[in-house]
Formats: structure tokens, C-alpha cells, sequence
């Protein structure tokens, strides 16, 4: 039986297992379900997050193809973007019958396709709408409905802004579930890529909301990258989201379990991860659906961060011809170069 159990700073025992004491965070053209198999097979207890899926996408387009996950990736999330109140109670609906454990709104993402569609960060500047979608959204479901956004919009640089953001919708909504980037969000300017760097990081705010919203679980996101920071954030917060790092060095999230979920299972080796992959990569592009394997290994490129090998190992994966036979015994002969470069298993 798995201990979730450990101490909080107060020297009490909490089980943490079920919480979002840390997730990853939804990413765009990233946290795909293959993603979040591999991240699964590293983590079993870390909340997972999809990529932004627009509502109409799924009310009016093919559900399979933007809904469907992998068995064994719960507790999984899905983040929503849209505006449209029915639109999006009608598309999370369908989150929650295909088996999702929470629906997240989108108020943070920058980019100019989001605002064009009146959604993303710029609904912190229409805190009453984003009341109606998450009151309308929770009407339909039974699963949590939860929302991430940004410290502020543009010029929006006093903390009062997201604190007024926060209690509106803790008085006008049943939103328990605040997931905050740490950051401003600047609509005129910046690119979606800048908007993750250049605004400056304000954690303080984000702990600020901690206290003055006690009830309310808080999650704290943006420029976090070690163990250590992750440790830090939680004396403040109730949880942390991690992005890039999760997906640029997955294995970053290989001793989460144990160090913030009281874990007693090992750590999973690096030999039994690659079977794993091999495995789904084979049974996904033997399922009929289309996949390559292109589309799986992508996202396994900074698993051997760190690593002697590394290179040689994102340069198979990533080789036209190499992947043009879409024959997932090619996970198996990167990593064998891998074993190589390291002597894993010859007693070195």
C-alpha cells in the first residue's frame, strides 16, 4: 500500500495523496496524451493538465480527437478556453463524461489567437463573465471546476488587482480552486513566448492571496524549475504547477512522489521507463488511429537530460529518416546508445 502520508511544516501528518500538491501545467501543442502517458509512468500522484482545448472545438468538432486520454492517467485535467458561458457548460459536460477529474478555465494564455476570441487573460479585465462560465460550467457538472490566470493584465501591476479578481469570484462563484502564474500578462507588445519571461515574477502576490484567502486552495505557477523552489513555494501555498521544466527534463518529476506525496515506492529506473515507452508506442500505432511515432517520441526528447548520451539520444528521435519505418524499436536502440555512454548495468 502506497504511504501518501508525511509531515507539513507543522509537524502534523497529512495525506496528500488525491491533491494537487503538484501538477503540471496545461501547455499548448504540448501536454498531449502522450505526454501525459510518459509524465504518468514518472509520476503517479502529480495532477496532470491538458493543453488548452477550445469549447466550440469539442461541442461542435470530434470529441475523440480532442477528448480521449489514456487509461491510467487520472487524476487528469482538462483546461477549456472560451468565453461563451452554454458553449462552455456544453463542453464540460463532455470533459466529465469521458472520465476527466476537474475542468479548468482558462484566464491566463496571452496569445493574439486567444484574444481575437475574447478569451484567455483578457477575461481578468471581465471578472463578471468569467462568473457566469464558471457558475454555468459548475451547474452542468459534478467534477470540479477550477480556473488559471495571471497576476494582471498589462499595466495592471498593484496587487489589489488579482486580489479583487480572486474574491469577486470566491463570492460570486463555487470556485475553490485558484491556480495563479505568477506573472502579468501583457496583450500589447509582448509575444505568447515573451509573456512567459520578460514580465516579472511576483510570488509574494501569490502568497498574499494564500493569506487572505485561507479557504481557498491556492496553486502557484510560473519560472519554477527545482525541487528545491518547489519545497520553498509550499510553505506558502497549496500547491505548485510546473511547466517547462516538466516537459523539458521529465525525469525532473522522478522523486516528486517520494519527496512531496510520502511515496515509499522507488523511483522508476530509466531501462523500465524506455520498455514502457517502447510498449505504448507500439500498441498506439498498431490501434488503427493513425498515430506515428513522431507524434509520441516528440515529447520524449530531455528524458535523458543530464545523462552522457543525451545527444545521441534526441538525435535518433528526432531523425526523418530514422522515424520514417514507425517502428517504436527505435526508443529501444537510442537508448541501448544511451546504456552505452553511461555503462548502466555493467557494474560502473
Amino acid at each position: 500500500m502506497q504511504n501518501s502520508k508525511i509531515l507539513n511544516k507543522n509537524k502534523q501528518v497529512i495525506d496528500y495523496k488525491g491533491t494537487r500538491r503538484l501538477s503540471v501545467a496545461p501547455m499548448l501543442d504540448w501536454t498531449d496524451r502522450h505526454y501525459r502517458h510518459m509524465a504518468r509512468q514518472i509520476t503517479q500522484n502529480t495532477w496532470l493538465y491538458s493543453e488548452m482545448i477550445n469549447s466550440g472545438a469539442i461541442v461542435y468538432g470530434d470529441k475523440n480527437r480532442f477528448l480521449m486520454f489514456n487509461e491510467g492517467e487520472n487524476p487528469v485535467a482538462l483546461q477549456l478556453g472560451g468565453s461563451d458561458p452554454a458553449e462552455l457548460a456544453k463542453a464540460a459536460k463532455a470533459v466529465e463524461e469521458y472520465g476527466y477529474d476537474e475542468v479548468n478555465l482558462n484566464c491566463g494564455c496571452p496569445s493574439p489567437r486567444v484574444q481575437k476570441g475574447a478569451f484567455g487573460a483578457c477575461l481578468m479585465n471581465e471578472v463578471d463573465l468569467v462568473a457566469d462560465c464558471l457558475n454555468t460550467m459548475q451547474d452542468a457538472v459534478q467534477i470540479p471546476v477550477t480556473v488559471k490566470h495571471r497576476i494582471g493584465v498589462d499595466r495592471q501591476t498593484e496587487y489589489q488587482t488579482v486580489a479583487d479578481f480572486v474574491g469577486t469570484l470566491r463570492d460570486k462563484t463555487a470556485c475553490k480552486t485558484f491556480i495563479i502564474h505568477a506573472r502579468n500578462a501583457w496583450l500589447d507588445g509582448l509575444s505568447p513566448k515573451e509573456n512567459r519571461d520578460i514580465p516579472p515574477l511576483k510570488y509574494d502576490y501569490v502568497y498574499r492571496l494564500k493569506q487572505e484567502f485561507p479557504k481557498l486552495e491556492i496553486l502557484i505557477n510560473g519560472g519554477i524549475t527545482t525541487n528545491e523552489q518547489i519545497a520553498e513555494h509550499l510553505q506558502h501555498v497549496d500547491g505548485v504547477m510546473v511547466g517547462r521544466e516538466a516537459y523539458h527534463n521529465p525525469m525532473v518529476m522522478r522523486e516528486w512522489d517520494q519527496l512531496f506525496y510520502g511515496s515509499s515506492h522507488a523511483p522508476i529506473e530509466y531501462a523500465d521507463l524506455v520498455q514502457r515507452l517502447f510498449s505504448y508506442s507500439q500498441a498506439q500505432i498498431q490501434s488503427g488511429r493513425g498515430t506515428i511515432l513522431r507524434h509520441i517520441v516528440r515529447h520524449s526528447l530531455g528524458l535523458m537530460h543530464g545523462l552522457k548520451g543525451a545527444r545521441t539520444w534526441r538525435r535518433m528521435l528526432s531523425d526523418a529518416p530514422l522515424l520514417k519505418d514507425n517502428d517504436g524499436t527505435l526508443i529501444l536502440e537510442a537508448w541501448r546508445e544511451v546504456e552505452k555512454a553511461n555503462r548502466f548495468g555493467l557494474g560502473e
